[in-house]
């Protein structure tokens, strides 16, 4: 007999609670059947008596944990153990009974309501409640099962309610007059100082953006807005000047940038104040009255000439006095001075436009109350050009004339430079000096653009009677004053083919006699060879004979006379012969008396035969060669003298160091930078200033 049994939750009896009987047909009472109960709770939750199959309950149930058990039930002969009945199922329901109180879901509910809300599911008690008032409130919920009848259980819960932000307060400065300071050496965009205007609302309600509305300092003034504290910053525009204005007031405006449409009617959303700013007075350094200044002088004025002043006031009120300097680190060479009273700058020096033509200087202005005070002002010099140089040459130019030149051929074209430079630019001439003006050889011809011809003037020219011509040319400018110099052409004569290419410029041997024969000149040619071996045997010979010491031994200390070899006098002692005809045919030397050989007899010192131009040379050496027989003061029978043309008028004279003049001081050298180009790598070793 199986039922569905039904206990009671939460049972507080004496007694464990009773839950039902097992009883089969087969049990005779007689205790040889045994009851046993298995599934759900069996053992623990649900006792059995195995003898009468009582079963009872032996702890409290609780529905809500678990509210059906099923359990199954069986009946065996305790002897053979074999069942007596299948085994049977049945459940146990627990009956529900009103032990728990309602629960909320939550703890605690938060709800957000916006400010002035209409009614809700929870609505608002008051009319227009703001949040600037009261932000946070608080309100406890109860629920009741049952209906909310008697004996039913109940459960509360917490809601806390938040009335959110509306732009419903426009920003107010809490002030309407603000004042702030700034020193007149304020730098633009430096920050004077802050105002804000106060907003009740937040979030993006209160941003609020400042603006300057009118005032007599809109233009030298702005104000800026701080995003994160919401403040207006007021910083300087522009520079500012005591001296010229002292106070400004401003006008100042703070705005809603996120007004509410619902809540225009209730005034504008902004608000104005003034703000005063006072100019303080600093001590500034001089000011000058340009940015710059240009000076231009000419290259030749005068030192101590004035050449231009410059101008600097204290800007301040009480309008210090100023003193001048030159900053010697733009002008080393201490060029150029200034008076200090006045700033009219001076030259110190003499100036040189083709060495420096810009000269950029920088004048220091001081106060001399306070020398820590004080500015500087760029000052660029230019020096104009004077007329001071010579034109010269180009170039060095290697000039040659064919030996079948015709008359009135061009060999060179020669131009000129000049370190000068005139506003209308170069215009050069060109011509032969007086003393060459009518020459037999060469012409010059004028070009007129600056450039001039060499033309020849004659047919034919010999290396043999004349290997080199030298044409002196005068050159002059067109400026005032008019600068002239003298450039000799050196023109070699040689050989050239039928188009005139240069072939061979060097000097053939002259033509022997007529009246020597072949024989003799084998014979020449044999005693010059045995001439030759004798000087290599004798070389040989005195090689190998052996010099004996000067000092025999160490102990010896007589007086020893060494003997040196003598070279001679170098290239000045060129008295033994008259050389310095041939260096130029045109010269008028008197002969001088040897320096090698006292003349016993002092003869009277007759003048040479005056030569003509382009003599013969073989006809000029014959008739050295007889004057130097018949003349006592001549060079001895067994001199050799020799000859060579090194051309006209040599401007280098003897560059020897014999009898040249000794003294404690250095040689002046500046002359070598005037003998020409080929003279140039002499005048830079020599002809440079000594370095400091």
């Amino acid at each position: 007999m199986w039922n569905q049994f039904f206990l009671l939750e939460e049972y507080t009896g004496p007694d464990t609670q009773y839950v039902g009987k097992l009883h089969t047909d087969q049990d005779k009472g007689d205790g040889n059947l045994k009851y046993i109960l298995t599934g759900d709770g069996a053992g623990s939750l649900f006792i059995i008596d195995e003898n009468t199959g009582d079963i009872h309950a032996a702890k409290k149930l609780d529905r809500e944990e678990k509210s059906l058990y099923v359990l199954r039930a069986k009946a065996i002969d305790r002897k053979t153990g074999r069942q007596v009945e299948p085994e049977s199922e049945f459940i146990i329901k627990i009956h529900d009974i009103n032990d728990n109180e309602p629960k909320f879901t939550k703890d605690m509910y938060t709800a957000s309501i916006p400010e002035m809300s209409r009614v809700g599911i929870i609505k608002t008690a008051l009319p227009d409640m703001s949040r600037e008032n009261r932000e946070q409130y608080q309100v406890v919920i109860q629920a009741k099962d049952m209906g909310g009848q008697m004996g039913g259980l109940s459960g509360t819960t917490t809601v806390n309610i938040t009335l959110t932000d509306v732009n419903n307060n426009p920003p107010r400065f809490p002030q309407s007059t603000y004042q702030f300071s700034s020193p007149e050496s304020a730098s633009p965009g430096t920050p004077l100082g802050r105002i804000k205007a106060n907003d009740p609302d937040v979030g993006e309600n209160a941003e609020t953006e400042y603006s300057i509305s009118n005032g007599d300092g809109s233009d030298m003034f702005d104000i800026i807005t701080d995003k994160d504290s919401q403040e207006g910053i007021i910083t300087v525009k522009k520079h500012l000047d005591f001296e010229n204005k002292m106070l400004y007031t401003l006008r100042v405006e703070a705005t809603n940038t996120h007004p509410d449409p619902r809540f225009l009617q209730l005034g504008s959303f902004k608000d104005t104040a003034s703000v005063k700013i006072s100019v303080e007075d600093i001590d500034e350094p001089p000011v000058f009255g340009r940015p710059w200044y240009l000076i231009e002088v000419d290259e030749d004025a005068k030192e101590g000439s004035i050449i231009g002043q410059v101008v600097a006031q204290d800007p301040d009120i009480t309008k210090n006095a100023i003193k001048y300097s030159v900053d010697r680190h733009t002008d080393l060479d201490r060029i150029f001075n200034i008076y200090s009273g006045n700033g009219s700058l001076f030259i110190s020096k003499p100036l040189d436009r083709e060495e420096t033509p810009w000269h950029n200087i920088t004048v220091i202005a001081t106060e001399i109350n306070n020398p820590k005070q004080s500015s500087q002002i760029p000052v660029f010099i230019r020096i104009l050009d004077i007329n001071d140089h010579a034109p010269e040459f180009a170039k060095y130019y290697e000039t040659f004339v064919c030996e079948n030149a015709k008359a009135g051929q061009m060999i060179q074209t020669v131009s000129a430079v000049d370190k000068d430079e005139p506003p209308r630019g170069h215009r050069f001439f060109f011509e032969l000096v007086p003393e060459f003006a009518v020459q037999p050889n060469f012409s010059i011809v004028d070009n007129k653009d600056n450039t001039a011809g060499i033309m020849t003037r004659r047919n034919g020219y010999s290396r043999s009677k004349m290997s080199t011509y030298l044409l002196p040319i005068i050159i002059f400018d067109n400026d005032y004053p008019i600068q002239s110099s003298t450039g000799t052409l050196t023109i070699r004569v040689c050989a050239c083919d039928s188009r005139g290419n240069m072939q061979s410029c060097n000097a053939e041997a002259l033509h022997l006699p007529a009246g020597l024969s072949t024989g003799a000149l084998v014979a020449i040619l044999l005693c010059i060879i045995i001439l030759l071996v004798l000087v290599v045997l004798f070389m040989a010979l005195k090689r190998q004979r052996k010099k004996e010491p000067l000092i025999i031994s160490k102990d010896d200390v007589r007086d020893n006379i060494v003997t040196y070899n003598d070279e001679g006098g170098g290239e000045e002692d060129t008295q033994a012969f008259d050389i310095g005809t041939l260096r130029n045919p045109e010269a008028r030397e008197e002969n001088k008396l040897r320096r090698d050989v006292i003349p016993e007899t002092i003869f009277q010192i007759r003048r040479t035969a005056p030569l003509w131009e382009n003599i013969d040379v073989q006809d000029f050496i014959h008739r050295r060669l007889k004057e130097n027989d018949l003349d006592p003061a001549a060079p001895p029978y067994d001199s050799l003298a020799t000859y060579a043309y090194e051309g006209n008028d040599s401007i280098a004279n003897s560059l020897s160091s014999l009898e040249s003049l000794t003294t404690e001081g250095n040689q002046d050298y500046d002359y070598l930078s005037d003998w020409g180009p080929q003279f140039k790598k002499l005048a830079d070793m020599y002809g440079g200033e000594e370095s400091d």
